[in-house]
């Protein structure tokens, strides 16, 4: 989602004469910065609107359409035990076991089922960084799993990298071109040079051991970070201990990243939170009133 400072300079750098078409989701998850833009334009009615609110017969076969349409209106999402389904609910007790499940999950079920790749293909999304579920703990777990790191390998701010580590950029580098965001994998370490090697859609980039911190391990990343990214396969650990951030926005922009397959590894408890937990907080940007005065 845009912030208003974003969308004040995207507006100044649009020339008179063009038009402006805007296309988004407003029950997605609002912006990091302030404001929430779409919602206060749409909310004036100072600019024609349409909203696609039909679901075809092709997209009516995916559960995963049908519930994120469901979770959005405030419904419970319906599974069946079905091995064909793009969408699956399994339960966990605990934390613990809640990990076990998804490692399991990422390694070995959906790999031999869907022939998808543990660490390119799926993606685990964390409604927050704390906690045995949350993305750093479970980064730790993945990589242990999945790429435990060999002889060659870095430690830096916190984090230890090995080569076919998962790994995304957190912050705009104008100078290597990769942008908060972007997924890449590590790809060569020389020590002796205190470089490592990460590909980024098939580009190596180079980085000095002393620009890590510009990058984290991401088998597992937050909610919040996937916005605007689509992923082949997507497992969604959801449970009360993430009780602070059970809000069906987060739940419905989770569920709508994944393509042919959805997971959730949770408690049926949490997941009702989410999905009745409608965001009230307002953002005052004022945006919305100065539309209305404009009509």
């Amino acid at each position: 989602m845009i912030d208003v400072l974003l969308m004040h300079a995207l507006l100044k750098a649009v020339p008179d004469h063009a038009a402006l078409i805007l296309v988004g989701d407003v029950d997605q998850l609002p912006s990091v910065g302030p404001g929430q833009v779409l919602a206060d334009i749409i909310d004036s009615e100072a600019v024609p609107v349409v909203r696609l609110t039909e679901v075809f017969r092709q997209a009516a076969e995916s559960r995963i359409i049908v519930n994120a349409h469901r979770i959005n209106q405030g419904l419970m999402p319906e599974w069946v035990q079905d091995p064909t389904s793009d969408f699956h609910f399994i339960e966990c007790a605990d934390a613990e076991d809640g990990v076990a499940k998804i490692l399991q999950i990422v390694r070995e079920r959906i790999p031999k089922r869907y022939g998808l790749d543990p660490i390119r293909d799926i993606q685990v999304l964390c409604p927050m960084n704390r906690g045995g579920l949350g993305a750093r703990s479970l980064n730790i777990d993945l990589q242990q799993a999945l790429n435990p790191p060999g002889d060659l390998r870095v430690e830096r701010f916190g984090s230890t990298y090995g080569i076919g580590d998962k790994v995304m950029q957190i912050e705009n580098d104008y100078d290597h071109e990769v942008y908060n965001g972007d997924f890449g994998v590590v790809r060569s370490i020389d020590p002796e040079a205190s470089e490592m090697v990460i590909e980024f859609d098939g580009r190596p980039v180079t980085y000095g051991l002393g620009e890590l911190d510009e990058i984290v391990l991401a088998y597992a990343t937050t909610i919040h970070k996937s916005q605007g990214s689509e992923y082949p396969a997507v497992v969604i650990p959801l449970t009360t201990q993430h009780y602070p951030m059970l809000q069906r926005n987060l739940l419905y922009t989770a569920v709508t990243r994944g393509k042919r397959l959805v997971v959730i590894v949770g408690q049926k408890k949490a997941l009702a939170i989410a999905v009745k937990g409608k965001q009230t907080k307002r953002r005052w940007s004022k945006l919305r009133e100065w539309l209305d005065a404009d009509r």
